[in-house]
């Protein structure tokens, strides 16, 4: 708002432009010169941006931006709500809006180009935020999305191709990524149909597996064409369940249950034992043979 001024002064004051004598009358203080009210009127006054009358040394003036408002002017350019003492937008046509209709407004503005999308032309709508079809683009390849699933990071959109190309994770396997779904085996992602049994090619998810040499097997292809067979029972010795732990000896090996005196059936394993052709003997019964 501006400041008016009155003169008590006894010596000669004068209007700057009609010389009148301003003691005991309103002036105002234009750059340094003392105007009466008549002169700033007519010669002084900044033009309203809205009705574009002169705003008088009487009205109260708000400005903002080298622009300049009669108070009972400044209002909401869709609501017509004053503004003097509440927030508001400027915007680019000039207009000037308070919050609410500014929002509604810029929910009509593209968040690509940000020019305003026309209604019933080709436009995207996603989280309440608008583009237009040809704005919303893929962060990466910056290609339109169209009728593409798309995928976000933060605020940036990205098609499905350059998403998994850039954040998924790769199948240990193939190298290729993993859009969903996957499996975890070792602390490596693995597509679902990448984990399958070397030998017979049998998927592998949801079912019993051993690995061997970085291949993984399938427990029938595990028995019959990698697993060692026990030198006592002639089975193979998988590492599943009973048959867990294993005794090696000089290339051989047995199950543990297997690996028993041929005699008297005495255990042998981490004891002492005799070897005697393909039989295995405690020290006792050794002797006596």
């Amino acid at each position: 708002a501006r400041s008016y001024l009155s003169s008590t002064m006894t010596d000669r004051f004068d209007c700057y432009y009609c010389r009148d004598n301003l003691h005991g009358k309103k002036y105002v203080k234009k750059d340094e010169k003392h105007v009466c009210t008549k002169c700033f009127d007519k010669l002084c006054a900044n033009t309203c941006a809205e009705c574009k009358r002169p705003i008088g040394a009487d009205a109260k003036e708000l400005h903002h931006k080298n622009r300049y408002w009669h108070e009972d002017c400044f209002r909401c350019a869709k609501c017509y709500k004053p503004l003097a003492s509440e927030p508001f937008s400027a915007r680019d046509d000039g207009k000037i809006m308070c919050g609410k209709c500014g929002s509604r407004e810029d929910g009509n503005r593209c968040q690509g180009c940000y020019k305003v999308v026309m209604p019933g032309s080709q436009n995207v709508e996603y989280k309440n935020k608008v583009w237009h079809e040809e704005c919303f683009t893929c962060f990466e390849c910056k290609q339109p999305i169209r009728t593409q699933s798309f995928l976000t990071k933060g605020d940036d959109i990205y098609c499905s191709p350059c998403h998994d190309k850039k954040f998924a994770k790769k199948c240990f396997h193939c190298k290729q990524p993993i859009s969903s779904g996957g499996i975890s085996y070792q602390d490596q992602p693995w597509h679902s149909e990448c984990f399958v049994c070397h030998t017979c090619r049998k998927t592998l998810a949801g079912a019993r597996f051993t690995s061997h040499e970085n291949k993984v097997y399938c427990v029938d292809c595990f028995k019959t064409d990698v697993a060692k067979k026990c030198h006592g029972c002639k089975n193979p010795i998988t590492g599943f369940g009973h048959g867990t732990n294993v005794v090696n000896y000089e290339g051989y090996s047995w199950h543990e249950y297997c690996f028993n005196c041929k005699k008297c059936c005495l255990s042998l394993a981490n004891k002492r034992f005799v070897i005697n052709g393909d039989h295995i003997h405690c020290p006792d019964c050794a002797k006596k043979l």
